[in-house]
């Protein structure tokens, strides 16, 4: 009689342990890690969105990122909130932009990891991008707009880009 009331217990466990994600960061490590972001030379993979009103959305492997390197930076990023005021040119929604002038800083976490702040010059939507990097490779960003709501993005640090780059 025992056995069968801890029948339901172990395939509970069985499925549990079935369905859990076990999916990984696809970056060599925390020197890797280091190395690019040392170098300036890194992209920020969205995964996840957050917008400050309505639901999180799931956007991995859309091609959604941020390429840094020491001379531009190169956003294509969904949005997801409120627009204060319509863009002009109604084609590029979203913040999708590339930016040759710009102010970013450096400084060091404090469990480790970094925080990166980059303000566009050359762009009167984007205030400021905040990206926030662990040891591992996981990221956040934060973006401030001036026509838009602030938005946060979580992710991953890999030293190449998904998308093709346009020539």
């Amino acid at each position: 009689m025992r056995i069968l009331n801890t029948i339901p217990v172990w395939l509970l466990a069985f499925t549990a342990l079935a369905c859990s994600s076990t999916q990984q960061v696809p970056t060599a490590g925390a020197e890797n890690i280091k190395s690019i972001v040392a170098a300036r030379s890194f992209v920020f993979r969205a995964q996840t969105v957050l917008p400050m009103s309505g639901r999180t959305r799931q956007v991995a492997g859309d091609g959604y990122e941020v390429m840094i390197s020491k001379d531009t930076v190169n956003s294509y990023l969904p949005f997801f909130g409120r627009a204060y005021n319509a863009p002009i040119d109604p084609s590029r929604n979203g913040l999708d932009f590339i930016s040759t002038d710009f102010e970013y800083t450096e400084t060091a976490g404090k469990k480790g990891g970094w925080e990166i702040t980059v303000k566009p010059r050359d762009n009167r939507d984007v205030q400021q991008m905040f990206f926030t990097i662990s040891e591992n490779g996981y990221a956040s960003l934060q973006v401030t707009n001036n026509n838009r709501s602030p938005i946060s993005y979580n992710g991953i640090i890999t030293a190449e880009s998904s998308r093709k780059r346009k020539k």
